[in-house]
């Protein structure tokens, strides 16, 4: 008879795994994560860097090949027979191994940097000629202004307005070019002489009153058109051209103009024309008061203008008062 205090035998059934689904997931989640901050990284990185990064990355991440491998062995041998694998853009030269070179002293005849491409490295030099261009600004500025003031001048004055057209301003490698000019029915001059209307003469005066107040030297000039004397005549567009040269002249002076400041007057009678396709137009006539550069007449000029280090002023002095209806004001 079985003992009845006998116990009875409980068997347990262990099921093994980490629930419905495992734990792969996991796995695929960090991948998944890592290749999205690798993804994020590379959008940072092309919008970081400028073309030429990119091309050194992409030039490190190259495989190598053979035009990439050294053909010169180093070491003591191996699997790779000690060739070097370098990236492209950092090629060890295959033509021509790369040396130490002593760079020799300098010498007085050796070419200094910058001397080929025609710059000059003397400090004394570039000095200069920065202070050549400032003088030039300058100048150019006072002869614009000089130019505003001639034509405002011009249209302000009831008698000269109508004149505007006689009247031709600009810059030449000389200087500012003033020139009154002839035109088809309105004259300067009476046809071959030279005894200006008295309209050329007001012209003139005014024109000298405000081109005074420059320290610039004129070269005075009489044009002609191409409109000959006739056969055996002793007067001819020479001597009609100086002539009219030296009549403005003489009306300059008249009305206050440094005799100082003439630097020459000629004729060159029909050697220069305004339109040189129309040798017979009448702006050909014409008067030219050419306000030169003072560089063209003064051989020291840059050099006196950068005398102790400053430049020298080249506009013309501000007058010391100042006229008002009725009373004198002082500054």
């Amino acid at each position: 008879m079985a003992d009845e205090t006998e116990q009875p035998i409980i068997i347990k059934k262990i099921v093994k795994g980490g629930g419905h689904h495992g734990g792969a997931w996991k796995v695929a989640y960090a991948d998944f994560v890592t290749a999205m901050m690798a993804f994020f990284l590379l959008l940072w990185l092309l919008n970081a860097t400028t073309e030429e990064q990119k091309r050194g990355i992409s030039d490190y991440f190259a495989p190598p090949t053979p035009m990439t491998v050294s053909k010169s062995e180093s070491g003591a041998g191996g699997v790779m027979g000690g060739l070097s694998v370098s990236p492209e853009g950092a090629m060890v030269s295959t033509t021509q191994p790369i040396v130490s070179v002593q760079t020799p002293p300098q010498t007085n005849n050796t070419i200094k940097k910058g001397s080929a491409s025609g710059e000059s490295t003397d400090p004394k030099k570039l000095e200069q000629e920065a202070l050549q261009k400032e003088l030039q600004r300058r100048e150019d500025e006072q002869f614009k202004r000089t130019e505003e003031a001639i034509k405002q001048a011009i249209d302000e004055s009831p008698e000269l307005a109508e004149m505007a057209e006689n009247l031709i301003v600009d810059t030449t490698p000389e200087g500012l070019r003033i020139q009154i000019v002839d035109q088809e029915g309105d004259p300067m001059f009476p046809s071959g002489s030279a005894n200006m209307y008295e309209k050329t003469s007001k012209l003139i005066t005014k024109i000298s009153q405000i081109i005074q107040q420059m320290p610039n030297e004129i070269s005075l000039r009489g044009h002609t058109d191409s409109t000959p004397y006739g056969p055996g005549a002793d007067y001819t567009n020479w001597e009609l051209s100086s002539d009219r040269a030296n009549a403005s002249r003489r009306v300059m002076l008249a009305s206050g103009y440094p005799i100082t400041k003439m630097n020459n007057v000629m004729g060159k009678a029909d050697t220069e024309h305004l339109f040189a396709d129309a040798p017979t137009d009448a702006r050909n006539r014409r008067i030219s008061i050419i306000l030169l550069k003072q560089a063209l007449t003064d051989p020291n000029y840059y050099k006196n203008a950068g005398a102790n280090g400053s430049l020298r002023n080249t506009a013309p002095p501000k007058p010391t008062f100042e006229a008002t209806p009725g009373a004198v004001r002082f500054p």
